[in-house]
């Protein structure tokens, strides 16, 4: 633990979310509360499950309140969470250990952990959706033991939180009022990533955060921290003179942010549109604010993952209409349903996978149940005839030029006129000069192309520390993409959360990337980045990146070569 007899100015490493910086004292996150103990209990069967009933009702609800106060990626994960707190299999997992004599508290502990594993096992969407269990398991469990429910704590005063991870309940709803009393003024974590669901959310709602930083388990409540989300770092015991350049750095950053919105543009006058991702229409209008020159990642999930049938055509029509409307006359990316083993829909097909993140997923599944993707393929074509859009569309998960060849020629047969794909597989990046000789253009999902390439689940724990789009392995077939568009004349665009790296977004540009699309939230601090650097200095600092052996170095070289004018 820091104590006062220790340097000022002491850095601690992590991941920066963004290039934001504050200063204040440190909050730290409560433990969670001890695993229920193992005895018999003293109620009936009948009444440990009634009072599990009440418990799990009460907590859906919350977190069902919680996804109508919050907007965009945190409203769906909160969504979710609610849906699986009464999921049936857990319901009958919990009863049948309440039969065996144990407490309801033990119960909901032991039937979470087991379900959390098997999820963890699956991978994918499911692994994704491993680390909300524990939230919701440690909500039930306070809420029979009727104690509070765990939380961010609330000081009353503006504080920086320090956790080993928040779950997305917290970080949906933390408190960046500037004029509350219990403002967050910034989110260190010594787990996760750049793509987990805490830094996702983060760079979502705007919060200055700093992830990964294994040594910030040292810091004490009431330290005083620097978290500089630009540099990556976390300045404990800071010095006046660095408090005082903090607080005018975070001035500076605010006027900027304030000033007029433009488009995505390199210091040479080379345009980088910046797009939005979005997973439902009604992120349209903060997208629009925030100076998003369009949509570079429609996710279309949301229309199919609650349902037990595909809708209809005309019902999904209805929706893209609405997103098309408000983008009338600008860029709209839709991507076609992802969706398989690692997201199970009834209408896909049940057959269980021992391994779903390399099954019938993503094309596969759409081609081996056509008439769901002709109809979704026949709604996106009506639906913009009559809102006006620019409408592109792309198929995920392509690793054959095959399969390249069928999409496109699909789409373009039911009037679609800009059809391409996505590229998340290494196959299909290496054989991007032969893809792109079919599709209209390419989009680069940095996620899962990070994931399948350096062989290591973006959402466990275990090998996080592999899962970083700086590897320059990835940023080399970032590169073999990049040459392939421009020796075809075709767009590529990077629709990862690598795009929301604002120096990351840099050196995809230098790569060859033509347009970036993120988090709305994201927008400003990656158009400020651009701005620095012409193409030539791009390249220069992408170059670096490449020549490196890991992903700190890749990330180190190029913060080097940002900050050498060129020619030194």
């Amino acid at each position: 633990m820091p104590t006062a007899g220790e340097p000022a100015g002491v850095r601690i490493a992590g991941v920066g979310i963004g290039l934001g910086v504050a200063s204040g004292p440190v909050v730290r996150m409560a433990e969670r509360a001890p695993a229920p103990e193992d005895v018999p209990s003293a109620r009936s069967p009948e009444e440990e499950s009634a009072r599990v009933s009440e418990a799990v009702a009460a907590v859906a609800a919350e977190l069902s309140l919680r996804a109508e106060n919050a907007g965009g990626t945190a409203r769906e994960v909160l969504e979710a969470q609610a849906m699986m707190a009464e999921d049936p299999s857990l319901e009958e997992a919990v009863e049948s250990r309440i039969a065996d004599g144990r407490t309801a508290e033990r119960a909901v502990h032991e039937a979470f952990a087991e379900f959390r594993g098997m999820l963890e096992q699956a991978g994918g969407y499911l692994g994704e959706r491993a680390a909300d269990l524990d939230d919701i398991a440690a909500r039930v469990i306070a809420h029979l033991r009727g104690e509070p429910a765990p939380g961010v704590p609330t000081p009353g005063h503006p504080f920086v939180l320090v956790a080993d991870d928040l779950a997305p309940a917290d970080t949906a709803l933390l408190d960046l009022d500037p004029e509350s009393p219990q403002r967050v003024l910034a989110l260190v974590t010594t787990e996760g990533g750049p793509t987990s669901h805490t830094a996702i959310l983060a760079r979502e709602k705007g919060i200055v955060a700093v992830v990964g930083a294994a040594d910030a388990d040292r810091l004490s409540d009431g330290d005083v921290v620097i978290v500089d989300a630009a540099a990556g770092s976390v300045v404990a015991h800071p010095t006046d003179d660095q408090l005082a350049d903090a607080r005018r750095r975070a001035d500076a950053r605010a006027a900027a942010e304030s000033a007029p919105v433009g488009p995505g543009r390199l210091a040479d006058g080379t345009p980088v549109p910046l797009l939005a991702n979005l997973g439902s229409p009604a992120g349209a209008e903060e997208a629009l604010a925030q100076g998003a020159e369009g949509v570079g990642l429609f996710r279309t999930e949301f229309l199919f993952l609650s349902s037990r049938e595909a809708p209809s055509a005309e019902a999904q029509r209805a929706e893209y209409a609405a997103l098309l409307t408000a983008f009338r006359g600008k860029k709209v990316v839709v991507r076609v349903l992802d969706a398989g083993a690692d997201k199970p829909l009834p209408f896909l097909g049940d057959a269980e996978e021992d391994n779903p993140a390399l099954g019938l997923r993503g094309l596969r599944a759409l081609r081996a149940n056509e008439r769901i993707l002709r109809d979704q393929l026949t709604a996106l074509a009506d639906a913009n005839a009559e809102a006006g859009a620019d409408l592109w569309v792309m198929a995920p998960m392509v690793s054959t030029v095959e399969e390249t060849a069928y999409f496109t020629d699909l789409a373009h047969e039911l009037g679609l006129q800009t059809a391409g794909i996505m590229v998340e597989v290494p196959s299909i990046a290496l054989l991007a000069d032969r893809a792109l000789a079919h599709a209209d253009f390419a989009s680069i999902g940095t996620n899962d192309l990070t994931q399948y390439t350096m062989a290591a689940d973006r959402l466990l724990g275990s090998v996080a520390g592999l899962q970083d789009p700086w590897h320059p392995a990835v940023l080399r077939l970032v590169a073999q993409v990049g040459a392939a568009g421009a020796t075809h004349g075709k767009p590529v665009g990077i629709c990862g959360e690598a795009a929301a790296d604002p120096l990351l977004a840099v050196v995809l540009v230098g790569l060859g990337a033509t347009t970036l699309s993120m988090t709305p939230a994201a927008l400003a601090d990656v158009r400020t980045s651009l701005a620095r650097f012409d193409l030539a200095a791009a390249r220069r600092i992408a170059q670096a990146a490449l020549e490196a052996d890991d992903a700190a170095g890749a990330r180190a070289a190029a913060l080097a070569a940002a900050e050498t004018p060129a020619g030194s």
